[in-house]
């Protein structure tokens, strides 16, 4: 009875070790902006991305609230802070709906399996980038809907709110849809 409640403890202090550091993750990965053509590139939708893959829909959750959960109690997490302002107001600001997003991709993310294309073939690379594409469009889609709801929708709200990160959130689908299989192998590791 002993060991299963050692290794319960243990599941339990590597999932929390493996939120706080992936919280650590994705606000790291706002803030370092990468040069792209049109506009610069952040990793954070690749990382939301790359949590749900790794470690399954239920770490990935825990992680987009932990990280939502941070910047909401007004540590500058987010892209833009504290530049752009910090706690609620910001997350209630333009990006409030890519934020739900987060957590959407990620639960999605987490919920499916991911072939190893290097196993395989090239179809299971179409295939990983197909369900990749699929859980990052909710992103973009409440953010979208949150943007339009805010600023009206008589702007341009696609131009603004999607078009300018296409080409990039393209560029860093490719590059998870390569990994996605080795990666998806984390969900495996029982220690």
């Amino acid at each position: 009875m002993e060991i299963i409640n050692n290794f319960k403890t243990a599941k339990i202090l590597r999932n929390t070790l493996i939120v706080l550091i992936g919280s650590i993750l994705l606000a790291l990965s706002s803030k370092f902006k990468i040069p792209f053509y049109p506009v610069p590139m952040t990793m954070q939708t690749f990382v939301v991305l790359l949590l749900g893959v790794a470690f399954g829909w239920k770490i990935a959750l825990a992680t987009i609230c932990l990280y939502l959960f941070e910047g909401a109690i007004g540590l500058p997490v987010f892209s833009g802070t504290p530049e752009k302002g910090i706690g609620l107001t910001y997350m209630f600001g333009p990006t409030a709906g890519y934020l739900l997003g987060f957590l959407v991709a990620a639960y999605l993310a987490g919920i499916f399996n991911y072939d190893d294309i290097f196993r395989k073939s090239i179809f299971y690379f179409f295939l990983n980038y197909i369900k990749l594409l699929f859980c990052v469009s909710f992103i973009y889609f409440f953010g979208l809907v949150w943007l339009g709801t805010l600023i009206g929708w008589d702007k341009p709200i696609f131009d603004l709110g999607a078009k300018p990160f296409l080409l990039a959130e393209s560029f860093k689908l490719l590059i998870l849809s390569l990994i996605a299989g080795k990666v998806f192998k984390l969900r495996n590791l029982s220690w």
